[in-house]
């Protein structure tokens, strides 16, 4: 797994659409403060540790490293071949690589905000043999009172009837789209 990164509109807006380095998808983002991703990271990986899949994981400074070194031998290469190099080097069959889009914290308090919290990502599996995505997980997520969105009743009744934080819209976020991630029980 290579370090989830953020993707940000430019520097002369604070929020617009981007594309997905890998996929292309369009997706609305913010400007982010702190480093978010790690936040993301970090639930990734402890929503994998929980589940117990059927692979087994390369993460961590030792993958750092080596994206590191191989983005910047190659700032002209194609990311999806920057993310094969990276997981023949590691001997891997796949890659994982996340993108951090939009990670807003509500303001205001557990039952009053002001602004609600809003959470945008992607994750892929990335095949290392032919660079096929053979897997995509994308979570864009404002969270909206039950008045507002009645269809919203199940995350609502599991956020206790009240408003949560970005990080735990990203913990339900991350449940969702690991349903379908491969390997998974």
């Amino acid at each position: 797994m290579v370090p989830f990164q953020q993707i940000v509109p430019d520097e002369s807006t604070s929020a617009g659409d981007v594309r997905c380095p890998l996929c292309g998808t369009n997706v609305n983002a913010s400007a982010i403060q702190g480093n978010p991703e790690k936040v993301l990271e970090t639930l990734f990986l402890a929503q994998l540790e929980k589940n117990k899949p059927k692979f087994s994981l390369i993460a961590g400074e030792r993958v750092a490293g080596i994206f590191r070194r191989v983005s910047a031998d190659s700032l002209k290469t194609p990311l999806r071949q920057v993310l094969r190099d990276v997981g023949s080097e590691l001997g891997a069959e796949g890659v994982v690589a996340g993108y951090l889009y939009r990670f807003r914290e509500r303001k205001g308090v557990a039952y009053a905000v002001e602004q609600p919290a809003s959470v945008a990502f992607e994750i892929h599996l990335l095949r290392v043999s032919d660079g096929a995505l053979v897997w995509k997980g994308i979570f864009d997520k404002t969270q909206s009172s039950l008045m507002e969105d009645l269809f919203q009743f199940s995350s609502f009744y599991r956020g206790k009837g009240r408003w949560v934080t970005a990080e735990e819209l990203t913990e339900e976020g991350l449940e969702q789209v690991l349903k379908t991630f491969p390997g998974m029980p």
